[in-house]
């Protein structure tokens, strides 16, 4: 059984939770990094990684990785890789370079001259080359370059994995799902806690919610990029599908509500709830977030409550957190509160103290996760 060097990616700030998650499913060697975690595995790690993990981006496979001097010495490394093992010449693929503190001129110059090595070595195994195709690969081919070394990957996932292939409608501006993933089991929810969201948006917060106190794996849903490798192991993968569809439940243990102030985003929250099959777990309506009642003892509001860009936005945003304060304090005492938002005034306005504060990233934004433990009237910021 060969045992592949795996490489995931996931939202920065999100690593300790992926580390986990590749734990669970049976990764060895784990090793954290800005951003991601390398790790060893079998082909069953990596299709289960790519199932079940709620907060990786990508599970890339490690071909080589080796020390370059020049920008020939890049081409020669992957013209080096028996690439028809991995695809056939009929299929497309596309090319994408990062570095850190590379030493070379052009990262873009350096995608080329590996593609001219992936397709140089087809020619001369098979006497002809693949093509590329840059929006719709077959085939995905990740580099990453340091100051000396040179990694080339070939990408288990195709789509990133935070596109579950429930979202519809996006609305303004979306939360990742496994950013969304990320934060609820960052603020501690396992499913058994009842759990509210008062500025639900499109709903991503609510419905990763609902599908974890359903046990219900992220990737059921979708396509990934190892379903059209030469190693595709079919059996294998109908094996571990129908595995993780038996630990679904039939219900959540406790409540699940969203609630919003716009008749669009709750109605947009309906449509992506109907496409993830959790529109009868999840309690959707149109509220302002202060009317909103706990929906059980205790348990977990979490939310991305918007953030304003512009001056106005900001100032009506300022004017509504001592509002928010006082009502989590009136009303859910006992309750854990996490607040995911760039506003770094936030808890001060809110007159509460945060017990952690996560930073986290949403896209290149720099936020952060506020975790507040709600005591009635004692959690004023002194």
């Amino acid at each position: 059984m060969t045992i592949y060097t795996l490489f995931a990616t996931c939202p920065r700030g999100l690593e300790t939770i992926l580390v986990q998650e590749l734990q669970q499913q049976g990764c060895t060697d784990i090793s954290p990094t800005d951003g991601g975690a390398s790790c060893k595995g079998t082909l069953a790690q990596v299709y289960r990684v790519n199932l079940h993990s709620r907060t990786a981006s990508r599970v890339l496979l490690q071909l080589t990785r080796t020390t370059y001097r020049s920008e020939d010495d890049i081409y020669k490394a992957a013209k080096n890789l028996k690439w028809q093992e991995w695809f056939n010449v009929n299929q497309t693929f596309k090319v994408k370079v990062e570095g850190k503190r590379a030493n070379v001129k052009s990262l873009d110059f350096i995608a080329l001259k590996i593609k001219d090595g992936v397709c140089d070595r087809f020619r001369d195994q098979v006497g002809e080359r693949p093509s590329i195709d840059k929006s719709r690969p077959d085939v995905r081919i990740h580099a990453f370059l340091d100051e000396r070394n040179v990694s080339i990957f070939i990408d288990t996932s195709g789509e990133a994995l935070f596109k579950r292939g429930y979202r519809q409608d996006t609305g303004e501006a979306p939360l990742r799902e496994n950013l969304a993933a990320g934060l609820l089991l960052l603020a501690g929810y396992d499913g058994s806690q009842s759990f509210q969201d008062p500025f639900c948006g499109s709903g991503t917060i609510a419905i990763e919610a609902a599908w974890i106190a359903l046990n219900r794996a992220v990737g059921l849903n979708r396509r990934f990029g190892f379903e059209k490798l030469a190693n595709f192991d079919r059996a294998l993968w109908t094996k571990l599908k129908s595995e993780a569809r038996a630990q679904i439940k039939d219900k959540p243990q406790a409540k699940i509500s969203a609630s919003d102030n716009d008749r669009a985003m709750t109605r947009a929250c309906q449509e992506n709830a109907m496409t993830a099959e959790v529109d009868m777990f999840i309690e959707i309506n149109i509220l302002d977030a202060q009317y909103t009642q706990p929906n059980g003892e205790k348990g977990i509001v979490l939310s991305n409550p918007p953030y304003g860009v512009r001056l106005a936005e900001v100032q009506a945003l300022h004017a509504l957190y001592p509002q928010l304060g006082s009502w989590l304090k009136q009303r859910y005492a006992g309750w854990t509160v996490g607040m995911f938002t760039g506003d770094m005034e936030m808890p001060k306005l809110m007159r509460l103290k945060p017990k952690r504060k996560i930073p986290l990233y949403n896209g290149n934004l720099d936020c952060r996760l506020f975790l507040f433990d709600m005591v009635s009237g004692s959690n004023r910021a002194k």
